[in-house]
C-alpha cells in the first residue's frame, strides 16, 4: 500500500495541510505527518529526504509560507515526487514569497506546485500519482472526478428551476 508524506514548517501550517490529510484519508491512503523546518531543524530536513522513500512513502506534500523552502530542499534531496503547497503565513508578503519560492525551482530539481493554501488539491495529486501505478486508487479517482460531475450538474439542475 501506498503512504504519502506530510511535512510542514511548524504547527502553525497545519490547519491549511489538514485538507491533504483528510482528502488522502478519504482514498485510504496512509499519511505520514511531521514537522520538519528547513531552517530550524536541517539536519531532520536532510535526513527525512534521503529516507522517505525507504518507509514506503511514494509521494511527499511539503508546506511552508514565508521563504518557503521546505518543498524545494526536499526535493533536492528525495527521489520521490514533491508536491509543494505555498502558505499565507503570519510573516508572509500575501503569500507571494511562498508561491515564488515553491514554484522557481531550478532545473532538475521539480516541485509540483499547488494554489496558495491549496493543500486538497496537493492532496488529490498525490493520489492521482499513485493511481497511475494503482488500478484500485485509479478507481477511487474516477469516482470521485464523476462525484464531481454529478455535483456540478445538480447545481446548474436547481439554478434551472
Amino acid at each position: 500500500m501506498s503512504k504519502v508524506g506530510i511535512i510542514m514548517g511548524s504547527t502553525s501550517d497545519l490547519p491549511v495541510m489538514q485538507e491533504a490529510i483528510d482528502i488522502l484519508k478519504g482514498f485510504d491512503i496512509e499519511v505520514e505527518v511531521d514537522i520538519v523546518s528547513a531552517h530550524r531543524t536541517p539536519d531532520k530536513l536532510f535526513d527525512y529526504g534521503k529516507k522517505a522513500h525507504t518507509r514506503g512513502i511514494s509521494v511527499i506534500i511539503a508546506g511552508a509560507g514565508g521563504a518557503a523552502h521546505l518543498p524545494g530542499m526536499i526535493a533536492s534531496l528525495s527521489p520521490l515526487p514533491v508536491i509543494g503547497v505555498p502558505v499565507k503565513s503570519s510573516n508572509s508578503i500575501d503569500g507571494w514569497d511562498s508561491v515564488l519560492s515553491i514554484l522557481q525551482m531550478p532545473g532538475g530539481v521539480p516541485v509540483a506546485t499547488v494554489a496558495l493554501n491549496g493543500a486538497k488539491n496537493a492532496g488529490i495529486l498525490a493520489a492521482q500519482i499513485i493511481g497511475s501505478a494503482d488500478k484500485c486508487m485509479l478507481d477511487k479517482i474516477l469516482a470521485y472526478k464523476e462525484g464531481l460531475k454529478i455535483k456540478v450538474e445538480e447545481g446548474a439542475k436547481k439554478i434551472k428551476k
